[in-house]
């Protein structure tokens, strides 16, 4: 088999068909493994732009058109996907001059079917589900995970299961969950501690996990870089900055970008900045400490998608920025929310962990991290249906310590013509 799981840490090996999460030597977060010598004869930018367009499954599919570089044991009738990918890299000049930047694009993810990062993740983690004959899937979510385990498990004939906490939960992620049929349980915890519950019970029960501790999880998420530098023609930007919250974009990131480098698919690395909020940033924290230890802590912010403490993919990020010399920087709800009204503002939208990413960049160029002529992707993880209650309060000026820098004021009208010229600035005429 071309591939094997790895442990990062003391490099035990183990088949990619096991059912494993952890190092059973070390306790060490596991990597999939490629078979790179073989890789070479094979993942061609040629073979990858050949599959463009087209209707055949699954490599219609943004993630597994690429293939060869996510599961190349997988057999094409093993494969669950939606499909999903493909979603659009924009070149915005009026959000590069307001962030300070030559060059932005966002690509954005909450255009996959879900309406989130995690189906590029999840059509690999329910794949291999599938494969190890499991019948049960489950996951803590913060609502992105849950919505996708749900829909890939129900597409896949899997039952899902998710448990989350019980505030704070954004609805438009809660209803997808209960409208694709996963056994949805409300518990008195945080993530951190929900994560800890599924990795219990899916050694208890028997049940597959499906948060990002899992590493085919994340080989699905490397498609994100695969798919920007296919659109950006195999041109590496200077920079990628994505929001950090579990970590598992950052990690997978760095894992695919050096995969395209040591295949001579790009011929430089990006670096990565990834950006967490001020009330969740224990990668920040560690960052600013020259990366010493992960200081876990209890996390607060409007950005639920990042809120998480005690992230899993920690040692992964970390390789992940010191591959790439990438940053971790931190932002505020109130840079988070302005940033956001500000993409929303153009005709894009997005849920408000995504527009941490502009957020960052602003920062980050601010600071002369990022320098004004350089060419800077930012990722947004989620549509901006995932979370409506933040817009409408953010525009109502009604958000808990967020000022409404921009806000887009609902008029009220009585049901008349000269009432609603009023409103609208304008004058009644006579004809």
């Amino acid at each position: 088999m071309p591939s094997i799981l790895q442990c990062m840490n003391c490099a035990r090996q183990y088949p990619v068909d096991s059912v494993i999460y952890e190092c059973e030597a070390c306790g060490g977060l596991l990597d999939v493994q490629h078979d790179m010598d073989w890789l070479r004869t094979v993942a061609t930018r040629e073979l990858f732009d050949s599959r463009m367009g087209t209707w055949q499954m699954p490599y219609k599919s943004g993630v597994w058109r690429y293939k060869e570089l996510i599961a190349p044991y997988a057999a094409d009738d093993e494969i669950i996907s939606r499909p999903e990918g493909n979603t659009n890299l924009y070149d915005l000049p009026r959000l590069a001059k307001w962030a300070g930047v030559g060059r932005l694009y966002l690509k954005h993810e909450g255009e996959n079917p879900t309406g989130s990062f995690k189906d590029r993740g999840m059509t690999g983690g329910v794949t291999q589900a599938k494969r190890l004959g499991m019948t049960r899937v489950a996951c803590a979510s913060t609502g992105n995970t849950s919505a996708s385990l749900a829909s890939y498990a129900a597409f896949g004939g899997l039952q899902g299961i998710v448990l989350m906490q019980n505030k704070q939960i954004a609805f438009g992620k809660l209803s997808q969950s209960i409208a694709y049929g996963a056994i949805c349980v409300r518990i008195d915890a945080d993530f951190d501690k929900n994560l800890e519950l599924v990795r219990e019970v899916s050694k208890k029960l028997g049940i597959y996990v499906l948060n990002s501790v899992n590493p085919f999880r994340l080989e699905g998420q490397k498609s994100i870089m695969f798919e920007t530098i296919q659109q950006l023609r195999w041109q590496a930007p200077d920079w990628i900055v994505v929001p950090g919250g579990n970590l598992g974009n950052s990690s997978a990131f760095g894992k695919g970008l050096k995969e395209l480098y040591t295949l001579g698919l790009i011929d430089r690395i990006p670096s990565i900045a990834v950006i967490q909020a001020e009330g969740a940033n224990p990668l920040y924290n560690a960052y600013t400490r020259g990366f010493d230890r992960l200081e876990p802590m209890h996390a607060d912010t409007l950005a639920t998608a990042i809120k998480i403490g005690n992230p899993v993919n920690y040692p992964k990020a970390v390789r992940a920025v010191q591959w790439t010399e990438g940053v971790v920087e931190q932002v505020s709800d109130q840079e988070i929310m302005e940033s956001k009204a500000i993409v929303d503002g153009i005709g894009i939208g997005c849920e408000p962990a995504s527009a941490a990413s502009l957020a960052g960049i602003r920062k980050l160029v601010n600071s002369g991290t990022i320098k004004p002529h350089e060419s800077v992707v930012g990722v947004l993880t989620g549509h901006v249906l995932k979370d409506p209650d933040a817009t409408i309060d953010y525009h109502a000026d009604r958000l808990e310590h967020v000022r409404a820098v921009c806000p887009n004021v609902i008029r009220d009208a009585a049901p008349t013509l000269e009432a609603l010229a009023e409103v609208l600035g304008a004058r009644v005429t006579e004809r």
